[in-house]
């Protein structure tokens, strides 16, 4: 039996990504629970329109999009509790600038520096769609050149515990459980 709840987001956990940008020649960042791929080449992040980052964004068009993991979980708990409005969030991590000058943070484990393409908004939300143009990963996390998601250990959010959660094992590989019918 199922139970009709109403019109819940329900796409839970998702990752949590921090979400770096230049606001006013100095590196923001904000801790966002709503991303997704939209394409292979696109990603998006959804935020709330009064975010300092989304001034940033919106005035460079640029923007850093990062993987969180335990080890960087801490310094994204504050990105996401501090308001840029009235805090200085560059001295949150340390950080070196990409190719095109955003922010990357020197601990996130894969961080993919991106340049907008397109920004729907809605209601109270900028939801920016996001060309990648580069992803950085830290060597120890590839396997054979590729990002390898089980050393990667991206933590999720879960909207309606509101709480961080571990990723899972591998229960078996895409398409093997249709090849057994």
């Amino acid at each position: 039996m199922q139970s009709n709840i109403g019109a819940v987001m329900a796409l839970n956990p998702m990752p949590i990504v921090v979400v770096g940008a230049m606001v006013d020649g100095k590196p923001n960042w904000t801790e966002v629970a709503h991303s997704g791929i939209v394409g292979m080449d696109r990603i998006m992040v959804s935020m709330v329109k009064a975010h300092h980052t989304n001034k940033g964004i919106r005035e460079t068009g640029k923007v850093s999009v990062c993987l969180v993991d335990e080890g960087m979980l801490r310094e994204a708990d504050i990105a996401g509790v501090l308001t840029g409005n009235k805090d200085d969030k560059s001295v949150i991590m340390l950080w070196h600038p990409g190719t095109s000058g955003v922010p990357i943070p020197d601990k996130a484990p894969v961080v993919m520096e991106c340049e907008v393409y397109q920004n729907v908004e809605t209601e109270g939300f900028d939801n920016f769609i996001l060309d990648i143009k580069a992803t950085w990963v830290q060597d120890d996390l590839l396997t054979d050149g590729k990002i390898d998601s089980s050393k990667v250990g991206a933590v999720l959010f879960d909207g309606p515990t509101y709480s961080y959660v571990r990723t899972g094992e591998t229960i078996c590989p895409c398409t093997s459980l249709a090849k057994r019918s």
